[in-house]
């Protein structure tokens, strides 16, 4: 670039050279040649200046292009990155039932879960620790809902049985009082039939 701006200052120096009062004797054909080869020299460098130029601006084209490409990635990745942020807080701002829940400790869970549900691996992952508990709360919560309707079948069969019993008394009684008041028949008289 630099070049082309001397060669063409030296071109336009001599240009001025042919027109100055100095070369008003010389020959004019002479002269003609020699202008006429520096302005062919002056439009070469001014093609080779534009072409110069588009390239450049084509250059430069692609690079704006491609930076607008590379910004519009980050502007996606940007709005992709705010929405999981907010997806995230969602997350840990959604109040579930399980935070609500009582459960057993860490240590009674630690000593009364079965041994699967109470590894290393377990122990190790506070998830799967969570979940682990969960479950185990809802096993032991059954077991008591079971055992508990267990115990008011077992009472409420105790009470009919004792029921049954007080009745099967009073029926006794009640037999006895009635042999008491109406004499026993004969057995040879069964048979007859009763006058009527």
């Amino acid at each position: 670039m630099a070049d082309r701006a001397v060669s063409e200052d030296i071109a336009i120096e001599h240009l001025r050279e042919l027109v100055s009062p100095a070369f008003l004797d010389n020959d004019t054909t002479a002269m003609h040649i020699r202008a006429s080869a520096l302005v062919a020299r002056l439009k070469a460098l001014n093609r080779n200046a534009n072409a110069a130029t588009r390239a450049h601006k084509q250059a430069t084209a692609e690079a704006r292009h491609e930076m607008d490409q590379t910004h519009l990635g980050l502007q996606n990745l940007l709005y992709e990155k705010r929405h999981l942020e907010r997806e995230i807080d969602k997350c840990r701002q959604f109040a579930s039932i399980y935070q609500d829940v009582p459960l057993y400790s860490l240590d009674e869970f630690k000593q009364l879960a079965p041994l699967e549900a109470r590894g290393d691996d377990v122990l190790n992952n506070p998830h799967q620790l969570m979940l682990n508990r969960l479950s185990f709360e809802l096993a032991e919560r059954q077991r008591s809902e079971l055992l508990k309707q267990s115990k008011s079948k077992l009472a409420t069969m105790d009470s009919v049985k004792s029921q049954i019993d007080i009745l099967m008394k009073a029926a006794a009684d009640i037999q006895k009082r009635v042999d008491e008041l109406v004499p026993p028949i004969p057995p040879s008289n069964r048979n007859t039939p009763i006058p009527g």
